[in-house]
């Protein structure tokens, strides 16, 4: 189940039914009974202006293209460099995506890494591109400008456990990934799905941290805390029944009850921890980043999470007591298609990845 293969580094160079059918089975899609609730339009009265580049976000931001051309970008990181990495994922799990690197701002992304199944997770650590994709995590290393020299495969997980996403550095030295369920409502049968899994960065000690969560998608840390905050996907199978998505700090040892706990309260939630924010219903929250000022006034102490079937990124504002979270949700930035990764940027931007149109876009205070 884990262990290091080391070998040379592959290099490189839908239709929608089929395509919904992929995002479903991931966790990153919700489906209504009318079909996607996707919504790329900003809303009237959103209180959002014009921040450049055609988006619309809260007054005080600017936006610029910082690349384009990472078709299905799906996951982001940044290198030592200061160099911006981008994971591409089609869904079609035909081994399609690869990663893309962009110098700087302006710079044409290139494309190092072909032949991934579903990569929703990079990571930099120790002079090496971590990459989670479907049932592996992999290490590339050496990299000369062009290609990696190296890949060593780092971890893999039994055939139909569920999708590995994002992945994050924790402050204990330990890497923490989620895992999807492989469904939309079942007992799934791996002891990894529907989790959030930890390891050390040579693959070794995978353990258990958090039971429960059907779609575990990002995650990242408030600043000098040990609290980690995920987004969750919920069933998509229940048409306006379905509960919304959530924003929550996940802690070890907790069991969030799936699946017969997914958000829906009553009975059988009763001993399941609650979210910090519920955000749009059937929404695909993907991508997370936490804020703590390095955006000015106008985001402040938040959480930026990227809803996909909405076309937009919802700010959360965090309210602190002790290791307590509340949150309150209002529209932050409109005007992509279905935005799927976001991170903080080497001047404190937040970058967001448009997986429909393939541009990365810089979001700073003006």
């Amino acid at each position: 189940m884990t262990g290091v293969r080391t070998e040379p580094a592959p290099t490189g160079g839908l239709a929608r039914a089929r395509l919904i059918a992929a995002l479903v089975a991931v966790g990153l899609i919700a489906v209504s009974c009318g079909g996607t609730s996707h919504s790329p339009a900003a809303a009237s009265g959103d209180g959002l202006v014009p921040v450049g580049a055609g988006l619309r976000g809260l007054a005080g931001l600017k936006a610029s293209a910082y690349t384009r051309g990472v078709p299905s970008v799906a996951a982001l990181a940044l290198d030592p460099q200061g160099r911006i990495w981008a994971a591409t994922a089609d869904y079609t799990d035909k081994g399609n995506d690869g990663v893309f690197v962009a110098a700087r701002p302006g710079a044409r992304a290139v494309k190092v890494v072909a032949g991934l199944h579903t990569p929703l997770g990079l990571l930099w650590y120790h002079e090496s591109l971590y990459v989670a994709s479907a049932g592996r995590v992999d290490a590339y290393s050496d990299f000369d400008g062009s290609t990696f020299a190296t890949r060593r495969t780092i971890l893999t997980l039994p055939a139909g456990t569920g999708q590995n996403n994002g992945i994050v550095l924790a402050p204990d030295g330990r890497m923490r990934m989620g895992i999807s369920a492989p469904c939309d409502h079942c007992t799934p049968a791996s002891t990894w799905a529907a989790s959030v899994v930890s390891f050390l960065p040579d693959g070794s000690d995978l353990r258990v941290d958090a039971s429960g969560i059907r779609a575990p998608i990002g995650l990242a840390y408030y600043p000098g805390t040990s609290d980690l905050f995920v987004t969750m996907n919920q069933r998509d199978d229940l048409g306006a029944r379905t509960p919304g998505d959530w924003l929550a700090v996940v802690r070890r040892g907790q069991a969030w009850g799936f699946p017969s706990c997914y958000g829906q309260g009553g009975a059988a939630c009763t001993d399941a921890p609650h979210p910090t924010a519920v955000l749009d219903k059937h929404a695909a929250v993907s991508g997370l980043a936490i804020v703590t000022g390095r955006l000015g006034r106008t985001a402040g102490r938040s959480a930026l999470v990227a809803e996909w079937a909405k076309g937009k990124v919802q700010r959360v504002a965090l309210h602190r007591s002790g290791s307590a979270y509340k949150g309150s949700v209002a529209p932050f930035l409109t005007g992509m298609k279905s935005p799927v990764p976001v991170l903080l940027g080497p001047s404190g931007a937040l970058l967001v990845g448009d997986w429909a149109t393939g541009t990365v876009y810089s979001i700073s205070a003006r």
